[in-house]
């Protein structure tokens, strides 16, 4: 079967890739001149399953109000009419339950982990290297309040089997010794041994050569300006290189994905979360982290990469807007500064992405009510996390296999039901 991905991030080359593993002849379509140059380029690095959660939680709506009035806050809104966003946060709000969270936090632990053992599976087949570790991840608690709120997380933890270390402040030492020097502002943390880390960018260009070795076409520099449909089939995509006509469809374009179905009559409810990162050279390894550490108080990941500090996070509401704010980086700067001043901030790299960010965390992939048109997206902060398994979810499903995990769950029909 012929199949068209319109999209060349990690999201859409994995697909790809997967697609063609399973016989499948297929074209990449991308408007940026290689693969992951978007929001897979700079993020922060970590592969995280355990620590997969929807950002509608029920302390949310208290936690934003207070928020508002700091001045490092991990959640910002630009202010601004944007119905989209209203109707966005609406949404989210309405999964801000105890009951919501539980059930879209074992939805997305449960596709993590799967994705997780599916990179496992591919590195160990292929030989990819991407700045890769193996050393786990630690969220770091400032306060006892955060250690204490972590129960709910750990009894879906204990459900899903993910392993799991509740440490106290020499057990956080022990596992990122760096840590050492900075005793005094932390209590605690919990760390899952099962995580990696990895330069997305480096794995996402790495896997699209391996899948252009395998016969998968890439037209880059190319913009997508429309779906061509009949009926309840889609007939081709308008691009500026011409019409291109494929057996099926996949809508793999993040953020840019509700406006490219809308026309069609879709509801895909994405919006875009801003988030920034830091890439900061390494001076001083001692003083540098090991893997990953989340600090729980600023909701900003610090990750080694190789010979790099990758500092990310924050959560910014303010529509497509791609600019770079001083005072965001400067919440990078307190965090990674506070905890591991092992970098050289004056040579840091500073970028922000657009995360696609469904109301309730979880993705979209799956088929539509078009024959041919399957989706792709909505992975929010951990498209990297989630990316191999979403991609061998939406091979086995265009290839007429069942999935390895349930999966229905993750497709459109649960707004289209609700």
């Amino acid at each position: 079967m012929k199949v068209l991905v319109l999209g060349g991030g990690v999201i859409g080359v994995t697909s790809a890739f997967y697609l063609a593993r399973a016989g499948h002849d297929v074209v990449v379509i991308d408007r940026q001149p290689g693969p992951g140059l978007e929001t897979s380029y700079a993020n922060a690095g970590e592969i995280s399953p355990g620590y997969a959660a929807p950002w509608a939680s029920p302390d949310v709506p208290w936690k934003a109000i207070k928020w508002l009035f700091k001045k490092h806050a991990p959640l910002v809104l630009r202010p601004g009419f944007d119905a989209a966003m209203a109707i966005w946060l609406c949404r989210m709000l309405r999964n801000c339950t105890n009951a919501r969270y539980a059930i879209n936090k074992e939805r997305m632990v449960r596709l993590a982990e799967y994705s997780r053992d599916k990179l496992i599976e591919l590195r160990g087949a292929t030989g990819i290297r991407y700045d890769e570790r193996q050393r786990g991840t630690l969220q770091l608690f400032r306060g006892h309040k955060q250690l204490d709120d972590c129960a709910k997380d750990v009894q879906i933890l204990r459900q899903n089997g993910v392993r799991f270390e509740l440490l106290d402040i020499g057990g956080c030492v022990a596992v990122e010794p760096a840590l050492a020097a900075a005793r005094g502002r932390f209590v605690g943390g919990l760390r899952l041994p099962g995580d990696e880390t990895g330069d997305c960018f480096l794995f996402t260009t790495r896997l699209a050569d391996l899948a252009e070795a395998s016969g998968v076409c890439f037209r880059y520099a190319t913009t997508i300006r429309a779906i061509r449909f009949s009926g309840n089939t889609v007939e081709g995509v308008e691009t500026d290189a011409g019409v291109f006509t494929s057996d099926a469809y996949v809508v793999s374009l993040g953020s840019h994905a509700s406006k490219m179905v809308r026309p069609l009559g879709i509801r895909l409810p994405i919006y875009p979360v801003k988030g920034y990162s830091l890439t900061i050279p390494i001076v001083d390894s001692m003083r540098a982290p090991e893997s990953t550490v989340m600090d729980e108080t600023y909701k900003v990941a610090i990750t080694r990469l190789g010979n790099r500090i990758r500092v990310g996070g924050l959560a910014e509401l303010s529509g497509f807007s791609t600019d770079l704010p001083m005072k965001r980086r400067a919440t990078l700067e307190v965090s990674v500064g506070d905890l591991f001043p092992g970098g050289d901030l004056s040579r840091a790299a500073f970028w922000t992405g657009l995360r696609p960010m469904t109301p309730d965390g979880t993705p979209v992939i799956g088929p539509t009510g078009y024959k041919n048109l399957y989706l792709n997206a909505g992975h929010g902060t951990l498209g990297w996390t989630m990316a191999c398994g979403s991609g061998r979810i939406l091979a086995d499903l265009i290839s007429g296999v069942d999935p390895e995990i349930a999966a229905a769950e993750l497709s459109l029909n649960r707004y289209v039901e609700g």
